[in-house]
């Protein structure tokens, strides 16, 4: 489960890359770690075309998962977007892009502790997006905050590629790198947009051993 990303990538390289109408972000700083429940930049869909904003990670847990919780901490990433709970958001209305320039999964030591490894693209472009979808939703983020109202977001994930199954097996971030692909996650019908749910090529990325080298 990927719950650390990177985006260090400049604004206007989103900007470009999305083909962004309108940022709403204001002066964007490079974001070298994000973590769950942090605010990070998000590309959706507008009434005058696609908008570059800030949202929250972590789309609403389903319900029967809060039983006896006062807090929602929000889930990050999303395996089954066919299921009940998570349906009414698969429409190109609350579909998003989310930039990251690297992203990590736990790797699991014999100690039974645990390391971040990081992965970018192995062509060296440095910008690719998460497949991600996004809400407005009402409820209790932080106890000491009490009841707000967010705009969320979260991404796909599926089965692992090669390098990335070697470190974490279970699965991947959804991501997307070809110009193409953004389009028909934002503009297609679900049934077509939900087959990106497939996980990249081995050959799409590698292994950066050290964080202070992703970027």
């Amino acid at each position: 489960m990927c719950n650390l990303y990177a985006m260090t990538d400049s604004q206007q390289a989103i900007r470009e890359a999305a083909r962004v109408m309108t940022d709403r972000t204001g002066n964007l700083a490079a974001l070298p770690d994000i973590w769950p429940d942090t605010q990070a930049p998000v590309v959706r869909n507008a009434q005058g075309g696609r908008e570059l904003i800030m949202a929250r990670w972590g789309m609403p847990t389903p319900p029967g998962y809060l039983k006896g919780r006062k807090v929602d901490r929000g889930v990050t990433n999303i395996r089954n977007p066919a299921s009940t709970w998570w349906k009414r958001w698969e429409g190109v209305a609350h579909r998003c892009l989310v930039p990251l320039t690297a992203f990590s999964e736990p790797e699991r030591l014999s100690d039974g502790t645990s390391r971040p490894v990081w992965f970018t693209r192995s062509d060296g472009r440095p910008l690719a997006f998460f497949a991600g979808i996004w809400c407005q939703w009402t409820s209790v983020r932080k106890l000491v905050d009490g009841e707000t109202t967010d705009t969320l977001f979260g991404f796909l994930t599926t089965d692992a590629n090669r390098v990335v199954g070697a470190i974490h097996p279970r699965a991947m971030p959804v991501i997307l790198t070809r110009p193409e692909e953004l389009d028909i996650w934002m503009n297609a019908p679900a049934p077509e947009a939900l087959r990106l749910q497939r996980p990249l090529a081995d050959n799409v990325l590698r292994i950066v051993p050290a964080p202070a080298q992703h970027g």
